[in-house]
């Protein structure tokens, strides 16, 4: 049951509202009575979701966040992968009025992620900011694997998952549960000072992970072992560093944890790997194209 008063309207503020946890925590959220949706993205005219209103927002432009930020009551904050992001938040989180929740999405073992204590700094932005906060620490997004921009496009045309996991596996999960559990700490009580580990259901080898590629692709999907090194060709300066670390952290297991979280705080499971591919399915219709 929600804690909801419905004759009270609510202003919430998503950052990032195109992005994969702010599209469909924007839908959740619209869904909700008595709740106004700002969706928070550097051009509002690409924001189109039912329900959302457009609201400019961007990091690159402070001078607009006390608008987008006025009356709010809960803000959806995803951190911004820069290096300049504890600083940001900071800022952002003063222009927030204080009865406001903020909960922020960082990532799973962050006290592991530099240069310079860059993700604990982070995070340490919204504890000290004296808003009620709640800190979501996710595992990877299983949404890498059917977004053009990271996986897909090997999986479907190349037959294969490069990725430098060692012999460590990973405990993939929806973005869509995140959302949900983002929707119940921004609108319903006992969430405050919380910090949520989040997984899906089950830790899985890239082996493993590729079997189910394979079923949902029609076609046989391969893990490739690459080094660090060629997974991070192409990339320079702070993006390099972010992702260096965070392939390390692979290998050291540090995003094998399963936690039942998701189920905790929705009061469903997290779904698997097996059922977030044959929900979104593009994988098969990109192979009979």
């Amino acid at each position: 049951m929600h804690g909801t008063n419905s004759a009270s309207r609510r202003r919430v503020l998503v950052t990032g509202v195109r992005g994969k946890t702010g599209v469909p925590l924007a839908e959740l959220l619209g869904a909700r009575p008595g709740v106004e949706v700002r969706g928070g993205s550097s051009d509002p005219s690409t924001v189109h979701l039912s329900g959302v209103l457009p609201t400019a927002f961007s990091w690159d432009d402070p001078s607009g966040w006390a608008a987008a930020a006025e009356d709010v009551d809960a803000v959806y904050l995803v951190r911004p992968d820069r290096a300049d992001a504890p600083e940001l938040i900071g800022a952002l989180l003063t222009e927030v009025p204080a009865r406001a929740r903020v909960v922020l999405l960082s990532e799973r073992d962050p006290d592991h992620t530099g240069p310079d204590g860059w993700a604990p700094r982070a995070e340490r932005a919204v504890r000290d900011s004296g808003r009620t906060w709640t800190i979501l620490r996710p595992s990877w997004f299983m949404q890498v694997f059917t977004d053009p921009r990271f996986y897909r496009d090997l999986i479907v045309d190349a037959g294969e998952l490069p990725f430098p996991a060692g012999d460590a596996s990973v405990a993939w999960i929806d973005a869509r549960d995140i959302a949900a559990v983002a929707e119940r700490a921004l609108l319903d009580e006992g969430h405050a000072g919380q910090v949520y580990e989040l997984s899906g259901p089950e830790t899985l080898s890239l082996p493993r992970t590729t079997e189910l590629l394979s079923a949902a692709a029609g076609r046989p999907v391969t893990h490739r072992q690459v080094t660090i090194a060629e997974a991070v060709s192409g990339m320079s300066g702070f993006e390099r560093d972010l992702s260096v670390l965070t392939f390390e952290r692979v290998r050291a297991g540090r995003f094998a944890e399963v936690t039942d979280t998701v189920e905790r705080v929705t009061g469903r499971p997290a779904r698997t790997l097996r059922a977030f591919l044959a929900d979104t399915g593009p994988l098969v219709r990109l192979t009979n194209r």
